[in-house]
């Protein structure tokens, strides 16, 4: 039977209804299976750092101590379970909905659907986003002990020379403990410690500037750290690296061959050698903190022979004034403090300290063991000096602190309270590291007195620190070590010492070679010198490891550490920079200028005009001719030494010393009362030039040669006889003469 038209028009769109519900149905199986399929996300290792890298756990968002409009997380997510718990649990799991993920206040938030404090962190349609919601999607499951974990990151390439505008893409590769590696260049952070120099995108994609230079991208994920090294030299570079690599290697030692190497990657002329004067000048300044005199000069000049600078250093090395000039360094370091305290009190002990300090210079006595007998140090402070570095280190936090970066070059501090955020550094290495001296016990002293004085330091039977967050007693562990196995009767700082001062220590010898290399060179291979860190990495790594490994092979002997420097061909150059290195600051192809320390400016002043000065307390304290670089500690009154730089000595830091220029030091030099006493002192050098009978040619010379440590050149001499002849009053002249001259840059500047 033949069946109307209509019939056959709904059969043919009921069976396309039906279709279309069969697809429908086979696409949403599909989905299912897919999601089914989807790899799982994990909190620990996906999440966290997406956390990170949109700032969310940073130190200006909700990772700050009291969080952030009522949500908290831990300062970078190195607490994940805390983290979890504050995304998952809190405010009654309100900012995770599991059912519609995208709806969760967590992703409307960061997509600027819903008003934010933060801003806008995500696009709907970005990798981070889909993990997120994924994440929800799949439960949002938190971290589990028995999880894979992080065990570092690659950065590739590690190292490249590149050229200016030039782009280079880096991948960051994340090594697990199951032995599996995965991409993470797209959730990696990246940090230039040079932006001046090169940056680098989200994407770790690096853009190079038009600028010449040293620099390193730091890649951080998960907490691991990884490092790109990258050299920019100067556009049509080849004759400056064929002009290095004509000179020949017997010009330079050993210890150079890396920095030449830098040089010829650059593209950077060193500049030539300083003449003689320049250098001894330089010289005694640096080893002695002590100018050179016109006579001291004149007979280093007239010297042919071809190892007078290995001779000079020598000499310099057996003067007192390098124990006292290093010493007063050291007392720096080690807060040899006096300040806040009765003086009656205080100055037995800074001089007793200074002089133990001094003395172990003196004799040369190996790094190691000056460091071991410091820490180790145990008995009366009036008979076993070292023990006074215990009279002003005395908390938790001074030992952690004072020691990790005096000796190991180490800025531990962000550790006390959280993880640290640049480096490997975390709250149990900061309480381990304390538990080293928790059974450092005191006893005698002043009982009225914040701190007492020649207290007896001994081993207690008992003593713990906690972990402030966990409750944890900890136990004693060096940075980067093993826990130490010990016994009731052990001492833990002597393990410790011996932990520090072993050759192989990947900080020890380091942080002295850079030390004293910044000391001389006037910048650190790492710089800052007492924060090395891997976000801040050495400028010549080869240099550094050739040096410390010198050092230990030397037995850790400080006056070879010091020859070897002050012997390198980097150190005797000029500081007049040429076209090629004129803006360099890192590879030391030129001395860098810097100003004399305040005791050994006013040292300088005394010297020069022959008038010693007389510090507070009187000649029964400090007889005269009591130099400022013998002070025994900081709080001797001198406004002069306060102006130009002395520090309080509150901290093992060398960045209390200040050497910047500063309006109110010029004021100094034209007011100070102390410079015009030296000026006008009846026996001092101005009255001695006015009387003699000497050609004032000749005394004008002998000016220049006891302040510039060089002779005039024809124009300064011609200028400077001109005027003290057309004066009257010829001491008012030559007072006037040397006034100028010691308040000139040439004058106030290491050059």
């Amino acid at each position: 039977m033949k069946l109307p038209v209509w019939v056959y028009r709904l059969l043919i769109a009921v069976t396309l209804l039906l279709s279309c519900e069969a697809a429908a149905r086979a696409d949403d199986v599909a989905v299912a299976t897919s999601s089914l399929q989807s790899p799982a996300i994990s909190f620990l290792n996906d999440v966290g750092p997406i956390l990170t890298k949109l700032s969310c756990n940073s130190g200006g968002c909700h990772g700050k101590a009291t969080g952030q409009n009522g949500f908290r997380l831990s300062l970078l997510g190195f607490e994940p379970e805390f983290d979890h718990a504050a995304l998952v649990q809190e405010d009654r799991g309100r900012r995770i909905s599991v059912s519609s993920p995208d709806q969760s206040l967590l992703l409307i938030k960061a997509t600027g659907r819903v008003p934010h404090g933060g801003g806008k962190r995500l696009d709907v349609d970005s990798d981070d986003y889909l993990v997120l919601r994924d994440w929800i999607r799949q439960g949002s499951a938190g971290p589990r002990s028995d999880e894979v974990k992080l065990v570092r990151i690659e950065v590739s390439p590690t190292k490249r020379v590149l050229q200016r505008d030039e782009k280079q893409q880096l991948q960051v590769t994340a090594h697990f403990s199951d032995g599996t590696a995965r991409d993470v260049t797209r959730r990696a952070i990246y940090d230039s410690n040079m932006p001046e120099i090169a940056t680098a995108a989200a994407n770790g994609l690096v853009t190079v500037h038009p600028r010449s230079g040293l620099f390193a991208i730091m890649a951080q994920f998960g907490g691991e750290i990884a490092v790109f090294q990258g050299v920019i030299p100067i556009a049509g570079n080849a004759a400056a690296t064929a002009a290095v690599a004509a000179i020949p290697p017997t010009a330079y030692p050993n210890i150079d061959r890396p920095l030449f190497e830098q040089w010829q990657q650059l593209g950077v002329i060193p500049s030539t050698p300083a003449d003689d004067a320049t250098f001894i000048r330089r010289a005694t300044i640096d080893v002695c903190g002590t100018l050179p005199t016109p006579e001291e000069i004149s007979a280093y000049v007239a010297d042919q022979g071809t190892d007078k600078k290995a001779r000079l250093i020598d000499r310099l090395l057996e003067r007192p004034e390098f124990a006292s000039y290093f010493g007063l360094k050291w007392a720096d370091i080690l807060q040899n403090r006096g300040q806040g305290y009765s003086t009656s009190q205080q100055r037995p002990s800074t001089t007793l300290f200074a002089a133990w300090i001094r003395d172990s210079l003196a004799a040369n006595m190996p790094y190691d063991r000056f460091v071991s007998e410091i820490l180790t140090a145990t008995g009366s402070q009036d008979r076993n000096p070292p023990t006074l570095w215990y009279r002003n280190v005395r908390t938790t936090k001074d030992y952690v602190e004072s020691i990790s970066q005096a000796f190991l070059g180490v800025r531990i501090q962000c550790a006390q309270c959280h993880h640290h955020p640049a480096e490997r550094w975390s709250q149990a290495d900061y309480y381990s590291l304390a538990a080293v001296f928790a059974r450092v016990g005191r006893k005698g002293g002043f009982a009225d007195a914040e701190v007492p004085t020649f207290e007896t330091i001994f081993l207690k039977d008992e003593g713990e620190i906690l972990h402030p967050r966990t409750g944890q007693v900890m136990r004693p562990r060096p940075l980067g070590g093993a826990e130490f196995k010990l016994s009731r009767l052990d001492d833990p700082r002597r393990a410790f010492a011996k932990w520090m001062t072993s050759g192989d220590n990947p900080y020890f010898a380091r942080t002295m070679v850079n030390r004293m290399w910044g000391h001389f060179l006037g910048r650190g291979i790492i710089h800052p010198i007492d924060d090395a860190r891997s976000t801040n990495p050495p400028s010549n790594p080869e240099l550094l490891d050739a040096l410390s490994q010198d050092f230990v092979k030397s037995g850790f002997d400080v006056k070879h550490l010091v020859r070897v420097i002050t012997g390198s061909y980097a150190y005797g150059l000029s500081s007049i920079p040429n076209e090629t290195n004129r803006e360099d600051k890192q590879s030391f192809a030129r001395f860098y200028p810097r100003r004399l320390k305040a005791e050994v400016l006013l040292d300088g002043i005394s010297q020069i005009l022959e008038a010693p000065t007389q510090f507070a307390g009187g000649p029964g304290q400090f007889p005269t001719g009591t130099r400022a670089i013998d002070l025994p500690d900081e709080n001797v009154a001198a406004h002069f030494l306060d102006v130009f730089g002395r520090p309080n000595r509150n901290s093992a830091c060398e960045c209390e010393r200040t050497d910047d220029p500063a309006l109110v030091q010029a004021l100094e030099l034209v007011n100070s009362k102390e410079i015009q006493g030296k000026l006008t002192a009846a026996k001092g050098y101005v009255e001695r030039l006015a009387t003699n009978k000497s050609p004032v040619e000749e005394n004008v010379r002998e000016v220049f040669l006891r302040v510039f440590g060089r002779v005039p050149t024809a124009d300064e001499l011609v200028a400077a006889v001109e005027f003290v002849k057309s004066e009257i009053d010829q001491k008012e002249a030559y007072r006037s003469l040397l006034w100028s001259l010691l308040a000139s840059n040439e004058f106030l500047f290491n050059r």
